[in-house]
């Protein structure tokens, strides 16, 4: 019953965002990153475009999940410390068909750094990604979440700077690999 009430409201107050973008193409079938502590609003935009959501496995995952289905998202359930091969290997799969929306810094952080699966998936598809970075105005912050988690209130406007395309070449080795992860900068 709580999980209904939840998406029922979340649902209603995410219809009234004022969200802008920078007006950047997203090229279909590509990978679409953003942070963790930022997530609703990205999730509530990119509905309509049918993708496949990367949500963990745990409790919360659980419920963005429950929330996720009712926007029509398609999911894939992983994460980097809970069956992460698996996860990697279902994002390039799907890439050829979908776009992927992810969250490179989750489930549990550190906060705003990118774990490498993005990177991985783009390497080995030749696919590109996108980084979604997410001012809100107004705005509730839980302080005590480990990702500062930032709830949009109602009617606020939230603005969307997307960054992108970016592109990891396919020829590289896992040393030069791992050198293009490090050495990134949005």
């Amino acid at each position: 019953m709580k999980s209904k009430i939840f998406k029922i409201l979340i649902d209603l107050i995410s219809k009234t965002w004022n969200i802008r973008t920078n007006n950047i193409d997203i090229i279909d079938n590509s990978i679409i990153a953003f942070w963790h502590g930022k997530m609703l609003p990205v999730w509530f935009y990119f509905k309509n475009k049918k993708p496949i959501g990367v949500v963990s496995k745990s409790k919360d995952g659980q419920i963005l999940s429950d929330l996720l289905e009712n926007w029509n998202y398609k999911l894939i359930r992983g994460s980097s410390s809970k069956g992460g091969k698996e996860l990697l290997a279902s994002i390039i799969e799907n890439l050829n068909n979908y776009t992927i929306l992810i969250t490179p810094d989750g489930p549990r952080g550190p906060k705003e750094e990118f774990k490498p699966g993005i990177f991985i998936a783009s390497n080995r598809t030749g696919k590109s990604f996108y980084f979604v970075d997410v001012k809100i105005d107004n705005k509730y912050i839980f302080k005590k979440a480990w990702d500062n988690f930032e709830f949009p209130m109602p009617f606020t406007n939230i603005f969307f700077e997307i960054k992108g395309p970016y592109n990891v070449p396919k020829d590289l080795n896992k040393e030069e690999l791992n050198n293009f992860i490090q050495e990134f900068k949005l």
